[in-house]
């Protein structure tokens, strides 16, 4: 079966850049790219008909354009289209099942600026089966400023309790084949006793960070091995794992995050982290489900 990757396409500038992030990405994995746009009122391809009265005419048109620059941008890669008579969100799920992994845009850093296709992507990162990938447009005309993770980075958040070999296996994966550093971060939320009435007891909080890094270690020591030329940073901080989190991530190439797979009768849905970095952080963000 041909190895795919995904990105899901509506014209507008957010999906471009995903189709752009996404087309790089698929090179890099020696991936065939997969261009899907879905809408329910797509007509039954006709054999021949004039342009005017085709009602598939401006889909067409969206795929075509998108296919040239795309191929004209990276002219090694496999580029196809695909167009969809269905809905956004049935097709999008399907497509995540048959790929490497979905990429879909985004359209803003506030609460009120939703992703592509608004709340069913949402739903399709909260319901997938493989990772999806969040890309914001004209990121690097932003102007932010890195604190912490330095350019280039990819980070991968770690909760260190359960098991994570899928998400450290994508992290690592990526970075590998971008030839970039991993950054691991950790954050953990001080106990109540850790709090006196003069401020932080010291003792508590050197406690907690000795124990969160003898599990990192151990956690990291088989994906060390496993990718030996990969570098590994490590980063602990003693804060809300949300906050953490988004913290680290600024400036760096690619945060990758988990999320718990669901089964009836469970509702699909985000963890605090997840939701976090897929509303707050600027760069691209890649949601992995794991057991």
């Amino acid at each position: 079966m041909e190895r795919v990757l995904t990105v899901g396409l509506d014209g507008s500038p957010e999906s471009l850049a995903a189709a752009r992030w996404a087309a790089d990405e698929a090179e890099r994995r020696n991936l065939t790219l997969r261009l899907l746009h879905a809408w329910p009122l797509l007509a039954p391809e006709p054999t021949r008909i004039p342009a005017e009265v085709d009602q598939n005419y401006w889909a067409k048109r969206l795929m075509h354009n998108a296919q040239a620059e795309l191929q004209a941008r990276n002219p090694g890669l496999t580029v196809v289209g695909n167009l969809v008579a269905d809905d956004a969100q049935n097709a999008l799920l399907q497509a995540a099942s048959e790929s490497e992994m979905l990429v879909l845009g985004s359209r803003g850093l506030t609460p009120v600026e939703s992703y592509f296709l608004g709340d069913i992507s949402m739903s399709v990162v909260a319901r997938a089966e493989r990772p999806v990938v969040l890309v914001r447009a004209n990121r690097r005309e932003e102007g932010h400023t890195p604190e912490s993770g330095a350019p280039g980075d990819v980070v991968v958040a770690l909760k260190l309790h359960g098991p994570c070999d899928e998400l450290l296996e994508f992290a690592f994966t990526t970075a590998a084949a971008r030839g970039v550093p991993v950054r691991v971060v950790h954050g953990r939320s001080l106990p109540i006793h850790a709090y006196a009435p003069w401020g932080v007891d010291h003792t508590v909080t050197q406690e907690e960070r000795q124990d969160a890094q003898k599990s990192l270690s151990q956690a990291l020591r088989p994906w060390r091995e496993k990718f030996p030329g990969v570098v590994v940073a490590d980063t602990i901080r003693l804060d809300s794992p949300a906050r953490a989190v988004v913290g680290a991530a600024a400036g760096a190439e690619l945060l990758v995050v988990g999320r718990r797979k669901h089964h009836p009768p469970l509702a699909p849905r985000l963890g605090p982290v997840a939701q976090a970095a897929a509303h707050h952080a600027r760069c691209p963000v890649a949601v992995v489900p794991h057991d």
